[in-house]
């Protein structure tokens, strides 16, 4: 047994023994901060680093080569060279479940969350059937394994999941909010009405209806709730909360900044304490939106990303123009402030936070004890969201940044990784050993990154509602059924060559073609086991768990 083994840790009814692996850390330094930027519908085709030779077009998606769609992304590249990203990376296909599999690090077989509506079913204690909830189904959740293992935790950003301040972080930003109907601040919401006893959808901001979806306005003027904001007696409030802050939200307010900016602000309070945090940063940059400063666009030619604060790269460093929007009820001006929409402004906007992010590393001086890792739950809206064809859904980009971890390999790295790795990932990082007799479906990628260790993981793996899709290093099979030869990437990322007959390849991949097979059958649960078990599959006896 480890020496540096600690005494076992309850967390609630969760138990878990707590080791330190000093051979894979520097052991001069302390616990190393970790910081997970989990983007929202971006392919890795979007970031100049997997030299994809087609992209998202503005201003409604659809592929392009032209130069001017590219994204810009000097951090990102200067991150992936001195770091390391992972050619071949996979979430879900669409954004629930692969968050569920980030936040737990299984997959659908246990979590249950097969599809954005199509979850399963669990009678809670009144007897009510409801959403199987994922702190059920998945005690050790990614802010509950870092809180085991001593960090302060911070969630900003996208939800969708219920039960928020049961996932183990002490404090919390969230655009939308939790409970944002009552929110005063912000008329930038579609919502759902009757007329004429029939349900339509409108926009608050001019009274309009419109066809969409609803939601509250996440990007200009957006609607943010916080959680145990420090010396609020309140568990949830909305934001903007101080004199201050009210004074300057509006319309030049824009979400993003608005997580990022407490994010910061968590984050030196904490090296003040000198405590390691955990940063779990869900942004909606990527993800499209109804654009409320160009409500009267013609739906089918309005900006499917809206634009963002113009921020321009010179001379090593982000410069930002601050808005200037004025007007009102869907009649606004940005007076050349505001980019045009799209994906790629979406992504240079990320890669402007992430400098954000690194400037204050430095400032604080804790960059080289920190751990950075930038990844997306799943394709681009418009290309692959959705999409069970090859491996256009799942396809993401992962970069990792830890100048803290003795990191053995640098740049483009030809291995298989996907979301539900980020959970070992962090308990390894963390000292946090869960009990044997708990299911992972996430391999921990410190051996890969530390070692000599040539490949990370030999499949990965992840579904849609009934359907599956697996790949190896040589072989993917997709939600389709069709065969596909992997061995090599394609100019596009996307079109590879169809195996029409296994029988007539290689040895090798006949081995792993059998192989994938092989395993489908362990997560294929849709149509037997859709629903929670009667007694639960994560619920944990802490008195059962060997220590």
């Amino acid at each position: 047994m480890n020496k540096n083994i600690l005494p076992v840790l309850f967390i609630g009814t969760v138990l878990f023994s707590q080791q330190v692996n000093s051979q894979k850390l520097d052991s001069n330094k302390k616990k190393p901060n970790i910081i997970v930027v989990f983007a929202d519908d971006i392919s890795a085709r979007e970031l100049p680093i997997y030299n994809s030779s087609t992209w998202s077009v503005a201003p409604q998606g659809g592929d392009t080569s032209d130069p001017k769609f590219r994204a810009v992304t000097p951090v990102m590249d200067r991150l992936a060279t001195e770091g390391l990203y992972i050619k071949t990376a996979w979430g879900a296909t669409i954004c629930s479940p692969s968050r569920a599999s980030m936040m737990t690090g299984r997959y659908a077989h246990l979590h249950k969350w097969w599809h954005l509506k199509d979850r399963g079913k669990f009678k809670n204690e009144e007897g009510k059937n409801i959403t199987y909830p994922l702190y059920e189904s998945s005690p050790y959740t990614i802010g509950i394994v870092a809180k085991a293992g001593g960090y302060a935790t911070y969630w900003a950003g996208k939800t969708q999941i219920d039960g928020v301040e049961k996932f183990g972080f002490d404090e919390g930003c969230f655009t939308p909010g939790v409970n944002d109907k009552g929110n005063p601040y912000s008329d930038f919401k579609i919502v759902s009405q009757k007329i004429n006893g029939k349900p339509v959808l409108i926009n608050e901001d001019t009274g309009g209806q419109v066809d969409y979806y609803a939601q509250g306005g996440w990007y200009w003027k957006p609607n943010v709730e916080l959680m145990n904001y420090p010396n609020s007696k309140k568990k949830f409030e909305y934001w903007p909360n101080t004199p201050e802050s009210k004074a300057s939200y509006g319309l030049n307010t824009y979400g993003p900044d608005v997580e990022l900016n407490f994010i910061l602000d968590f984050m030196e309070r904490k090296k003040k304490e000198e405590k390691p945090f955990f940063i779990y940063h869900t942004s909606h940059l990527g993800h499209d939106g109804w654009d409320f400063l160009n409500s009267d666009i013609n739906p089918e030619t309005r900006q499917k990303w809206p634009g963002t604060p113009i921020v321009e790269w010179k001379n090593g460093k982000y410069v930002r123009t601050n808005p200037n929007v004025t007007g009102d009820k869907g009649n606004y001006d940005t007076h050349g402030t505001v980019t045009e929409g799209g994906i790629h402004n979406h992504v240079k906007y990320l890669d402007y936070q992430l400098w954000q992010y690194v400037q204050k590393l430095k400032e604080l001086g804790i960059e080289d004890n920190t751990i950075l890792i930038f990844c997306a739950d799943n394709g681009t809206s418009g290309y692959g969201k959705g999409s069970t064809v090859s491996q256009r859904g799942p396809h993401i980009p992962m970069l990792i940044y830890a100048p803290c971890l003795k990191m053995t390999k640098k740049g483009a790295q030809d291995a298989l990784a996907d979301v539900t790795d980020i959970l070992p990932t962090i308990a390894e990082i963390t000292g946090v050993k869960l009990p044997d007799n708990y299911e992972l479906n996430g391999e921990s990628l410190i051996p890969f990154l530390t070692t000599s260790k040539p490949e990370h993981r030999k499949w990965i793996y992840t579904f849609h509602n009934e359907k599956q899709l697996i790949r190896s290093k040589d072989v993917l099979i997709d939600g389709q059924g069709t065969i596909y030869d992997v061995a090599k990437y394609p100019a596009d990322l996307i079109s590879f060559p169809k195996i029409k007959e296994v029988s007539e390849t290689s040895k090798t991949y006949q081995t792993e073609y059998k192989e994938l097979k092989d395993i489908l059958p362990r997560f294929d649960m849709y149509k037997t086991e859709h629903d929670a078990p009667v007694n639960g599959i994560g619920k944990v006896d802490p008195l059962k768990v060997k220590k």
